[in-house]
This record gives structure tokens, sequence and C-alpha cells, in this order.
């Protein structure tokens, strides 16, 4: 038992510590690119939104699991235990958020101009920062609800059942009209990132049918060799269409493992913490996709290594 809970402890430390490295790396790369007076699209915008989500998920769960596991310290307060849930709903949510506005604004981006989108090509990039903000508004309303039945685990009064969550759970004084109260937060919660989800699918099966349909037109007027080269719409539509489908089959995979947690009223520990695991895998994964695919990211950190390798050899000599 105790090998099982140090691979865990680990695995989700490796994650938090990796997955903050890589968002905050990503980051300050943008950052940098700004003021170097690179030009960045309105999607760029709505990645840096992610990137802090992602953030905000990994350092509110990632962090606390990994101590609670360890026995390095414990959340003892409720107001603790309700913060960091509350925060990490936050930052999930407006990671949802800001994976459908990516896939939405990008298929208007690429839209034909006598498509039906058309006309907000022009006025979509107006609407960027007004949707970043509206998702964060519209997370808080929805996830103020989640953590009145979170408490510490050492602060459990008259309690008749309880939910383990890792280094927090949730309590019902109360036996009555549970199952119902349940299902109806439980629609309430997921409402939102169902809406989100299916906007994603829809916008990313509407950007792959655009590409489709001009990688079809362009056959017959250039060669093969010069039509093999992607423009940058091109490009950065393959990346979010790749951000998107890794993010769905993360979150698919997250969900089922969160509905069989509100099945069983004591999970296992083993399954408590597969689906912490699960949960922080996109925040995890998802940065270095974005680097991988980003050529002015790439070029920035090849500036940087080949300034470091000039200081180093300046430093021999």
């Amino acid at each position: 038992m105790a090998g099982s809970f140090f691979i865990i402890g680990m695995i989700i430390l490796t994650q938090t510590v990796v997955g903050i490295l890589g968002n905050f790396s990503l980051l300050c790369s943008y950052i940098v690119l700004h003021i170097m007076g690179y030009r960045l699209r309105s999607t760029d915008l709505i990645l840096k939104h992610l990137i802090v989500a992602n953030s905000l998920v990994l350092l509110c769960k990632g962090v606390p699991e990994t101590m609670a596991i360890f026995g390095w310290k414990q959340i003892r307060s409720d107001f603790g235990c309700k913060l960091l849930f509350f925060l990490h709903r936050m930052g999930r949510g407006v990671s949802i958020g800001s994976i459908c506005l990516l896939s939405v604004f990008q298929m208007i981006t690429i839209s034909p101009w006598n498509s039906r989108w058309a006309a907000l090509k022009v006025i979509a990039p107006k609407y960027t920062v007004p949707s970043i903000f509206l998702c964060w508004i519209l997370q808080m309303p929805v996830n103020v609800i989640f953590p009145i039945y979170i408490t510490g685990k050492w602060s459990h009064n008259n309690i008749t059942e309880e939910r383990d969550y890792g280094c927090c759970s949730s309590t019902h004084t109360d036996q009555k009209n549970i199952k119902t109260r349940d299902a109806l937060y439980a629609a309430l919660l997921s409402s939102p990132d169902v809406l989100c989800l299916g906007l994603t699918l829809w916008a990313g099966g509407s950007m792959v049918l655009i590409l489709y349909r001009h990688k079809q037109q362009v056959q017959h007027i250039r060669r093969t060799d010069a039509s093999s080269r992607s423009s940058p719409e091109s490009r950065a539509t393959k990346t979010i269409l790749l951000l998107g489908g890794t993010f769905v089959c993360f979150y698919t995979l997250s969900s089922i493992f969160q509905v069989l947690l509100a099945l069983f009223v004591q999970p296992s520990w083993l399954f408590v913490n597969m689906s912490i695991i699960i949960a922080a895998c996109f925040p995890s994964v998802s940065p270095f996709l974005l680097i991988s695919r980003d050529s002015s990211v790439q070029r920035l950190y090849f500036a940087w290594e080949r300034n470091a390798k000039s200081s180093t050899i300046m430093r021999k000599v």
C-alpha cells in the first residue's frame, strides 16, 4: 500500500510540476513576443486565459493532493477546502470555455467570405475580450454552489454521509432527497460544460470541412509541392483542432470518472486519485502541444538557446 501511495503521489507531483512549468513558460513566451512587437492573433489572447485557467486547475488540485498523499501538510479548515474547490472548478470551467471560444473564433476566421459567417469575420475580433471576461464571470455563479458541502476531513460533526475527494470531502447531514438534490446540482454544473462541448465539436467539424473544401479547390491550381505548404491560418486551425481533440478525449474520460464517483458513496482511494490524474492530463499536456505547433514561440526559444550558448562561450574565452 505504501508503494501505491508513493507511485500515485509521484505521478501527481510530476504532472503538477511539469504542467505548471510548461504553462508558465508558454505564458512568458507570449508576453515576450508581445513586448517585442510580434503581431499576435486574436486567438492568442484566448490562449493566454486558457494557460491561466490550466495553471489554476493544477495549483488548486495537484499541489494539495500531492501534499496530502506524502503527508507534508493537509488542509484542515473548511474555508480552505471550499476556496480550493471553487478555484479549481473556476479554472476547469474557464478552460472548457476557452477551448470553445478558440474553436468558434477560428472557425469564423477561416470561413470563406461567401459563407453565412462572412459578416462575423470583421467584427469577431472586437468581441474577443468581452467573450473571455464573460466566460470568467459566468463561471462564478455556476460554481459557487459546488463548495457548499465541501469540508476538511477533520471538521466533521453529525455527519451521516461522506464522500471522499482526496484532500477534502463532501458531507450530507440530511439523508432525505439527497439523490434528487445531487441530480439537480449535477445538471446545473454540467449544463455549461455540455453546451461548450457541443459548440467545440460543431466548430471542429466545420473547420475540418472548410479545410477539406479549400484543399480540393487548390489542388487543380497549385502543384503538389506548393500546395503542401500550409498557410498560417491553416497551421493555426490544425493546432486548435489538435488541442480541441485532445481536450475532448481527456474531458470525456474525466467525465466518466466523475459520474462514477458520484454514484459511489465511498469510492476507493485508488479510484479517487485516478480521477485526479486524468483530470490533470489536459492542463499538463496542452502547453507542450502549443509550443510544438507555434513557430513564433519555437523561434523565441531557439533565440534564447543561441544567446545562452554565446554567453557561455564568451565566459570561457
